[in-house]
């Protein structure tokens, strides 16, 4: 089957264009904001400048996330200049967050809509289009998008995103995500196995299942572990991933799963924060270090092979040496494959911005973030040495950005591989011998 049944509409109709910040998970929401669209007569459009409407989709997680997307909207106000009636609108946590400031005169903005308001876009678009602004940041407790098929927007026609639940009930105390994406809710399975085999019908070969905590899902009788096994049978060769974890839902049961099935790949992105059990209690991450440690050393018991990645924050609220110091220990003793590391960034209204001082400089951030992430650098080039001489199946994603002659993919524990392109093409399985790596990047030979 062609791949094309799931990709934007061409032809007649006023242009969309539409571009995303922050998570995988925004990534995914464009793509059903697309098929909203489409479904009242816009057309995507890849180039800015054929666009009647721009919506910028935005992240709040981190200040420097939003600082962006105000330089972004400096852009917008001179493209409305030179295009009369052009419509823009943010969506997304940022839209969230700050609600009526963004349709102040000086922003230029028309249209302001929440994650779960982005049914209503059509008419917040006939609202902007008759003179006035259109602004919906209503929170749903029900809102999952479930029955709306994404439009694709994906290069490769290989790999696609699922979303199956959404919002997080959490509060880490650094986190605004509860407050701008509400509270956990799954989606019925039965829609996300169904979205799976379509795609797989349509020449995909890879779904990442998504959620701010994706194995917090829980519908009826089915939690993650039974909607993990569910995916993997649509076929043996549709590879299943998923993010984010959260460590105090990975469960023995979901190793289990995880083992069993070949084509669920042996990848967990494990998100720590902190190796101090002081800050772990003071961020409210609901596990201690020796939780997590007994969760990665379960996950090397089900799966020897599973690379596990992570997000590491410096700097958090009282963060002392010692604690910073527990962090790199920690780095050490899992052996991490790779990992988001940030410097921690206050967003107004959480926990910690009501209740704890920002009192670590911000030189001292950098430097506490410099050493985290070249203790990281020398892990991932131990990581990657250690698959040298292996042989892994690679799921091609195209061709390499080193040469015409070569094509990229990644093995089951995401990492990307690069080797000559013989007679393959993308969404092709080839068995590969490691031959070498930098600290990115592995390098191998096709096995014939």
């Amino acid at each position: 089957m062609e791949i094309n049944s799931l990709r934007p509409l061409t032809g007649e109709g006023r242009k969309l264009f539409i571009e995303t910040y922050g998570c995988q998970m925004n990534a995914g929401d464009s793509e059903i904001v697309v098929s909203i669209m489409q479904e009242n007569g816009y057309r995507y459009t890849e180039s800015i400048d054929e666009a009647d409407i721009i919506l910028i989709n935005t992240c709040s997680i981190r200040d420097n996330a939003e600082q962006r997307i105000w330089g972004r909207l400096s852009a917008m106000r001179q493209l409305k200049k030179r295009k009369p009636g052009l419509i823009v609108g943010i969506i997304g946590c940022m839209a969230e967050r700050l609600k009526e400031q963004l349709i102040e005169p000086h922003t230029g903005v028309d249209i302001v809509a929440g994650p779960d308001s982005y049914r209503s876009l059509p008419e917040l678009v006939r609202t902007a289009e008759g003179g006035d602004k259109g602004i919906n940041v209503e929170l749903s407790k029900e809102e999952t998008y479930a029955e709306i098929a994404p439009v694709r927007l994906d290069k490769n026609g290989v790999s696609a995103y699922i979303a199956i639940m959404r919002g997080c009930n959490n509060y880490c105390a650094y986190c605004v995500v509860p407050y701008t994406r509400g509270i956990e809710r799954s989606r019925d399975p039965q829609t996300i196995v169904n979205e799976a085999r379509t795609l797989f019908e349509n020449g995909y070969r890879e779904v990442t299942l998504l959620g701010q905590n994706v194995n917090s899902y829980k519908c009826g009788e089915v939690g993650f572990p039974e909607l993990m096994e569910m995916v993997a049978q649509v076929s043996p060769l549709l590879r299943v991933r998923f993010a984010t974890s959260h460590p105090k839902d990975i469960s023995d049961s979901l190793l289990e799963v995880m083992a069993r099935y070949d084509n669920i790949c042996k990848a967990i992105h494990l998100p720590a924060q902190s190796g101090s059990n002081e800050m772990l209690k003071k961020m409210n991450r609901k596990y201690t270090r020796e939780w997590y440690l007994e969760r990665v050393a379960a996950i090397r018991r089900y799966m020897p092979d599973c690379a596990i990645t992570t997000d590491l924050i410096a700097g958090f609220c009282g963060e002392t040496l010692e604690d910073h110091q527990q962090t790199l220990s920690l780095m050490q003793e899992v052996g991490y494959a790779s990992a988001f590391m940030f410097k921690y960034s206050e967003r107004p209204g959480t926990f910690s911005a009501r209740h704890y001082p920002d009192d670590i400089a911000d030189e001292e951030k950098t430097r506490r973030l410099n050493e985290i992430i070249a203790l990281q650098n020398s892990l991932s080039v131990v990581s990657n040495e250690a698959e040298v001489g292996l042989v892994r199946e690679i799921l091609v994603e195209g061709t390499s950005k080193r040469s015409e002659e070569q094509l990229c993919g990644r093995t089951s524990q995401n990492k990307m591989v690069v080797f000559d392109r013989g007679d393959h093409k993308a969404g092709d399985y080839v068995t590969v011998k490691i031959t070498g790596c930098s600290s990115a990047t592995l390098f191998g030979e096709e096995i014939k």
